[in-house]
């Protein structure tokens, strides 16, 4: 038997907002959190503040142009 439509609208909208999270790299923080647990579960991870800070200063800012 088949889930209520309903239940597969909602499952598929949640599902379609992960995605777009990660196209447009709002998961960064949990893909990182996910690698630092799983290689280096010794350290404590860098908070999300600090992370993301670190990410800025890596990466060249965006141009339009």
């Amino acid at each position: 038997m088949t889930a209520p439509l309903g239940t597969r609208v909602r499952a598929a909208a949640r599902e379609a907002w992960q995605v777009l999270r990660g196209v447009f790299g709002e998961r960064a923080y949990e893909n990182y959190l996910a690698h630092h647990t799983a290689q280096h579960p010794d350290t404590p991870p860098m908070g999300e503040r600090e992370f993301w800070r670190q990410l800025g200063d890596r990466e060249p800012p965006a141009r339009c142009c």
